[in-house]
């Protein structure tokens, strides 16, 4: 079985919207740095409100139809390359770490968990919202 081919313009899409995901997160990080064994706020931050806005595209994007033509297109640059560099799980998994080895290991665990944890509750928050804005009768 030969893989899937994917249109070059799928490509160029998430990786336009990817790099403008990852230098924000980026400079984020930059602007707010935590310091050594301290809780890693901005990749909490970061983390959970992607989760949000990826939970309230994709069920607003479902939900004006199917994932062809504009909406796909959509859904690649902000949700698959945006959202999907902006928020990171490597760095979540460094900070853990990072926490871990440098004697931290109760914070280490709760932001591991809690980082898991609001990110599905930001998640469900961002699906539910979609959901509301876009039942009949609703006003955006």
């Amino acid at each position: 079985m030969s893989p899937p081919i994917v249109p070059l313009r799928s490509l160029l899409l998430v990786g336009a919207g990817g790099l403008a995901g990852a230098a924000l997160r980026y400079r984020l990080g930059v602007w707010f740095p935590h310091r050594a064994g301290g809780w890693p706020g901005a990749t909490f931050a970061i983390n959970v409100t992607g989760a949000f806005l990826l939970g309230l595209l994709l069920e607003a994007l479902v939900r004006l139809g199917p994932d062809t033509g504009w909406r796909q297109r959509t859904r690649l640059v902000l949700g698959t390359g945006f959202l999907g560099a902006f928020t990171t799980y490597s760095t979540l998994a460094v900070d853990t770490d990072l926490l871990f080895r440098d004697g931290h290991p109760s914070t280490a665990v709760a932001y591991g968990l809690g980082t898991v944890l609001a990110g599905g509750l930001a998640t469900t928050a961002g699906i539910a919202l979609g959901a509301l804005l876009h039942r009949p009768g609703a006003t955006p």
